[in-house]
């Protein structure tokens, strides 16, 4: 009787930048949602003690019994605390008490892999892994690009950041040498963009030349309809399906799915 051939593992990919409010989460629920529109199987961690993820999919971080706290602190497996939700993908919850785990694998040996080690039993379970990570540059964002094999660093389009960037790089790059060889960079995600803007048209032609990166198009506009998305836990494609900022994930989805 031939045997069945095994599932490929999921490619792991990382959304970080460790500024604040540059429409992270909001990429990562928005890109994971087009990503099941195309019928891949998803899976979203909540690497962010803030838990906005988490609560952006419609799950109260305050009645979350196990967490990615419990899979990092060793106390439960990635399968025993995914939620299933109305996006058409899986989630790995965040809840207040991650804030907590920094300091426990700080004394850890191989604190780095800890988390790719947590994922490696369901990466045939998934086609993507999207990884939602804290806006630092501490243990919790350095494991998550251990773990990946890719990287999308999500910046809008305004002068300050490009500083950001630039950091995060650097940690890459030694993240690649030391810690994971399998990274690269897919690409900087555009966000929050105002087209009328010259100051955003003149960052956005500014950061693909200066950093020797790809520019993920179209640039993700800014919008009301993200802010009301949460409310109602679900992403941008759901409650806004025809608008531009949907139809902008899809498009960035379907590019990121050819090299993925």
């Amino acid at each position: 009787m031939p045997r069945t051939p095994r599932r490929p593992k999921a490619t792991i990919v990382a959304l970080a930048n460790q500024k604040g409010g540059v429409a992270k989460t909001t990429s990562v629920a928005s890109l994971g949602a087009a990503f099941a529109e195309a019928g891949r199987r998803v899976l979203l961690v909540d690497l962010d003690p803030q838990a906005s993820l988490t609560f952006s999919l419609g799950i109260d971080p305050d009645t979350v019994e196990a967490s990615v706290h419990d899979v990092l602190l060793g106390r439960a497996e990635v399968a025993d605390v995914v939620h299933h939700c109305a996006d058409g993908v899986d989630l790995v919850p965040s809840t207040i008490e991650l804030a907590g785990a920094e300091a426990f694998l700080l004394g850890r040996p191989a604190r780095e892999y800890v988390l790719r080690e947590a994922l490696e039993p369901v990466r045939r379970d998934y086609d993507v892994v999207l990884l939602d990570c804290s806006p630092s540059l501490g243990v919790l964002t350095l494991g998550a690009l251990t773990a990946a094999q890719g990287l999308v660093i999500p910046m809008p389009c305004e002068m300050l950041s490009h500083r950001g960037v630039g950091q995060l790089l650097d940690t890459v790059a030694d993240v690649t040498k030391l810690l994971n060889k399998k990274l690269r960079v897919l690409g900087i995600l555009p966000t929050l963009y105002d087209g009328r803007s010259t100051h955003a048209r003149e960052v956005l032609d500014d950061v693909g030349e200066r950093y020797g990166l790809p520019v993920l198009s179209p640039p993700i506009p800014r919008t009301v309809r993200f802010a009301e998305a949460p409310a109602v836990g679900r992403s941008i494609l759901a409650t806004a399906r025809t608008s531009k900022g949907a139809r902008a994930y899809r498009e960035v989805a379907r590019q990121l799915l050819q090299v993925l």
